[in-house]
């Protein structure tokens, strides 16, 4: 019989985790705004990034061993594509978007994936919406208006803002496609060696876009750079994936997810402090709305479950 003692420590501890590791994961955003300070292009941060990850990449592959079964052609082809689109698109966008948005703003719009996979649920797999899934969709939809409309006021520029909100917000689709397309491949391969797979995949992407249209000439930047890099790399990518894999281990991944809402809100806080981004009560207003929307998505897979 568990001892409850020993069952609430670990509990305790994936809380822990869990929170740990979504401060890292929305750290990131604040980290690549420091990086362009460095007047470095979209390409060039992301081949770096990818650079400095790939041992970690190839690591992780190693740590999770061969998959339990053999993989079939049609395996990595989905591996292929998802890290084509996941991992390689959806990460550029990303990083193109954080050009013109703050990084409040972008993780905001980057965190409506989970209203993504409702509606591709429903376009896809012919799921009606219900009400609380509505609202929702309202909530979220409606806190982003609020944050762009007050960004765009403050900026003065609205086109900008609208393109780096239009780019993210293809990051968060692309991100929505790989976790509806890749959950029954993720089912067979394992979550940690799917990610290593995608990831080191992903990399021979950008290499090759990055060798065609830059050329290795380009990775001289300011020594400056290659730290944040590093720190993207280990701080807002290995770490918080080895953290969240240790939070879905011990609380399940429904509280996982509902912990997963202080991202956002600690991306405003860690851009205010290293950033000097401005936080008004518009700002937490929208991103309370955002956040109440996915917590109402949350609560219905579970509710589904």
């Amino acid at each position: 019989m568990e001892n409850p003692t020993a069952s609430a420590r670990s509990a305790y501890l994936g809380v822990a985790c869990t929170l740990a590791g979504s401060i890292g994961f929305s750290s990131k955003t604040v980290i690549v705004k420091l990086a362009y300070e460095y007047q470095i292009d979209t390409l060039t941060l992301l081949a770096l990034r990818m650079s400095f990850a790939l041992p970690f990449f190839v690591a992780m592959a190693w740590w999770a061993g061969p998959p339990p079964t053999r993989l079939m052609r049609r395996d990595w082809t989905a591996v292929l594509a998802l890290g084509f689109i996941g991992y390689y698109v959806g990460s550029f966008l990303d990083l193109a978007g954080l050009q013109y948005i703050s990084a409040g703003l972008g993780r905001l719009v980057l965190y409506l994936y989970p209203t993504i996979v409702l509606l591709l649920s429903a376009v896809v797999l012919r799921q009606p919406l219900r009400a609380r899934e509505i609202a929702s969709l309202v909530l979220s939809y409606g806190g982003i208006a609020l944050v762009f409309n007050a960004e765009a006021h403050l900026v003065g520029d609205l086109a900008n803002v609208g393109l780096g909100v239009l780019l993210v917000f293809g990051s968060a689709i692309t991100y929505a496609i790989y976790l509806v397309a890749g959950s029954r491949v993720v089912q067979r391969i394992g979550s940690m060696r799917f990610s290593a797979y995608a990831s080191i995949i992903s990399f021979g992407f950008v290499a090759v876009h990055f060798l065609a249209a830059r050329g290795l000439a380009a990775l001289h930047v300011a020594p400056q750079v290659y730290w944040i890099v590093l720190l993207m790399a280990v701080v807002s990518t290995v770490v918080p994936l080895w953290l969240m894999a240790e939070g879905l281990r011990r609380i399940g991944a429904n509280q996982v997810a509902l912990l997963s809402c202080i991202g956002p809100l600690s991306t405003i806080a860690l851009a205010r402090i290293f950033l000097g981004e401005p936080i008004t009560p518009v700002q937490l207003g929208g991103a309370a709305f955002v956040l109440a929307g996915v917590v109402l998505i949350t609560l219905r897979s579970r509710a589904r479950q």
